[in-house]
């Protein structure tokens, strides 16, 4: 199915038609499909809704590069149009970046929340850590300047590029140069203030060796959050959720029930 909001195409899918209404947000460079497992297994008794976020799945693009507030501003768009208020949200990593935001300032838009590896908080950065970010903005400036210059401007161009790939992470470096934009702007953004005003019911779902969203993190939310619960999927990675999705679900069930 689809629908416009914010100017832009949006792709989602709804699955049950009796129940308490779920809406499933996923992970950067995921999609839909990413929790088809999860809401096939809940279908009979929930009435579920999924969105690919612009730029993701089937949806289209952002008109100019968004951060964080505008998907939260487009997730509330479609709660809205929708007529699912309040509703429970199971949000991935970029989703629950999405999810945090809109239940800090829409409480009465969220029931119950469900995040797992959910990014958004940032950590102190290392001396050596703020040396190479130092050292990476120099020559980015230096290069950006060069390409102006008629003879040296090609070179330029491929030394940036060659410098985007060494200090990027595998989703930027993935990315045209508009959504890279976008990208920067969300990932720039800590959302820890958004922590205590978050008044819905929360429990978090981690993997204990999540590498891209540290287990550190989902401390944090379960300390700073006010109602909130964490579990630990041993020996599981950043998708733990999708790996052990009959044991996610049943937490899940469990916990909005």
């Amino acid at each position: 199915m689809e629908t416009t909001l914010l100017d832009v195409k949006i792709h989602y899918e709804q699955i049950g038609d009796r129940g308490p209404c779920v809406l499933f947000l996923h992970g950067w460079g995921c999609s839909i499909r990413h929790f088809e497992p999860i809401m096939q297994a809940m279908a009979d008794g929930y009435r579920l809704y999924a969105i690919d976020f612009p730029a993701h799945g089937q949806s289209g693009r952002p008109p100019v590069p968004w951060g964080v507030d505008d998907f939260a501003r487009l997730t509330e768009a479609f709660i809205q149009e929708r007529g699912i208020a309040p509703c429970n949200i199971v949000a991935h990593s970029f989703g629950g970046r999405v999810a945090l935001k809109l239940s800090a300032a829409h409480p009465e838009l969220v029931h119950r929340l469900v995040l797992t590896g959910c990014a958004g908080l940032k950590k102190e950065k290392t001396p050596e850590q703020q040396k190479k970010e130092a050292a990476y903005k120099r020559k980015k400036e230096w290069l950006n300047r060069m390409k102006s210059l008629p003879l040296l401007g090609a070179a330029s161009q491929k030394l940036l590029h060659a410098l985007q790939q060494k200090y990027g992470s595998a989703d930027y470096n993935a990315l045209d140069d508009e959504m890279k934009k976008t990208f920067v702007r969300v990932v720039s953004e800590d959302l820890r203030p958004c922590l205590e005003h978050i008044q819905a019911p929360t429990l978090l779902v981690w993997g204990e060796h999540d590498d891209a969203t540290p287990l550190w993190m989902g401390k944090t939310m379960a300390q700073k959050i006010p109602d909130a619960g964490l579990v630990v999927f041993k020996g599981q990675d950043h998708f733990a959720y999708l790996r052990e999705w009959p044991r996610f679900v049943t937490i899940v069930k469990a916990f909005l029930n």
